[in-house]
């Protein structure tokens, strides 16, 4: 298998992770609830590690842009669609603007090792 293949893959699976902790940290409700709380904190955990193989390949900062922006993206999603949280139109303007920072990021950097 190709290494951009598994680093890109490791990438996407440490932005599930974190997305699927996020999402738990926010039914965990401040810590209260044993089994979200730990849910969270295997994903997070795992978040890490998986980031940790992508950053083999991708520099630190590129790696954490795309890790950073697609999370937002997503769990703005989730919060959307699983916890009924209302996004206006300027918080949409901009999840848009961060998804075409992603992707010029990941087709015109050169920092990348495509």
């Amino acid at each position: 298998m190709r290494p951009a293949i598994i680093t890109y893959a490791a990438l996407g699976i440490a932005i599930a992770l974190e997305v699927v902790g996020t999402t738990f940290l926010q039914k965990s409700e401040q810590f209260t609830k044993v089994l979200p709380t730990a849910i969270m904190a295997v994903c997070y955990l795992a978040a890490f590690y998986f980031l940790s193989v992508a950053l083999k390949t991708i520099p630190v900062g590129l790696a954490y842009a795309i890790w950073s922006g697609l999370g937002i993206v997503l769990i703005s999603a989730i919060g959307y669609i699983v916890f009924r949280q209302s996004l206006d139109l300027a918080a949409m303007v901009g999840l848009g603007f961060i998804i075409i920072g992603v992707v010029i990021v990941n087709v015109f950097s050169q920092s990348i090792s495509h």
